[in-house]
């Protein structure tokens, strides 16, 4: 990392709250990390139940031994998709998903926009620069994270996905994230925390809050796109994830 790039990651960590650094190598490692001393949520309090929800799995189920080879038979299975109508409105690939197959942390957002259609790699576009940048500042990699969409070819116009689109779609979702089995899920919007929760409620309603789901703790918050319109936004997203890396260090 250049000076430039080490300038530009501190003044966001800044703008995301972060106090202060440590190059103690224990801060990264899961079994070791302390629940920060000063920390007001409400939400960590073990007393508090869980909220119930209809997709709940068995949490101590063990990670797929070859989670890779799985996920590449889902993306097999998806092939050339011409299950919905986006395979005929310009949609140029499948973006099926990125990153470490045995991820303790899995992102999900909403759909592929331009540059990811044109790469086929979720999250490459501005959006995505900034997902990185949030990745890294609770001091993991995106090498380290799973990150995948509900639906898996661009709207046209980057408009929002339709319901026959989702309902198409995020049979292939579900199988990705049963098969990595991640610790803490970070749905990113409405649309991803609408799927996973099977809510009409709005994202500003959702977020702040754990959800257990399918052997996980899922959390959601606002998608990167809405941070770079809504910048002061910034803070609660850098609250909610610290709740996913406080999630990550307490469960090993």
């Amino acid at each position: 990392m250049d000076r430039d790039q080490l300038i530009e990651h501190l003044t966001f960590a800044r703008e995301l709250g972060v106090s202060g650094v440590s190059r103690d190598p224990a801060w990264r490692r899961k079994q070791e990390a302390v629940r920060p001393e000063k920390d007001p949520d409400p939400f960590f309090d073990e007393s508090r139940p869980p909220i119930p929800l209809t997709l709940v799995a068995d949490a101590s189920a063990e990670k797929n031994p070859d989670p890779f080879s799985a996920l590449s038979a889902v993306r097999e299975e998806i092939g050339d998709c011409t299950r919905c109508k986006l395979h005929g409105l310009g949609r140029r690939q499948i973006v099926f998903g990125v990153g470490n197959p045995n991820a303790d942390l899995m992102f999900v957002g909403e759909a592929p926009g331009a540059d990811e259609d044109v790469q086929g790699i979720p999250f490459v576009g501005r959006a995505g620069q900034l997902l990185t940048k949030i990745i890294e500042a609770i001091g993991l990699k995106r090498d380290d994270v799973y990150i995948a969409n509900v639906i898996k070819c661009r709207p046209p116009q980057n408009r929002n996905p339709e319901p026959d689109e989702v309902e198409t779609c995020e049979p292939f979702l579900f199988r990705q994230i049963d098969i990595i089995k991640p610790k803490v899920i970070v749905a990113l919007g409405t649309f991803a925390a609408r799927t996973l929760l099977r809510t009409i409620d709005p994202i500003s309603r959702l977020r702040g809050r754990v959800y257990e789901y399918r052997g996980a703790k899922l959390i959601p918050t606002f998608h990167p796109a809405y941070l770079l319109r809504n910048p002061s936004s910034k803070r609660e997203v850098w609250e909610d994830m610290k709740r996913a890396k406080a999630l990550l260090e307490s469960q090993g």
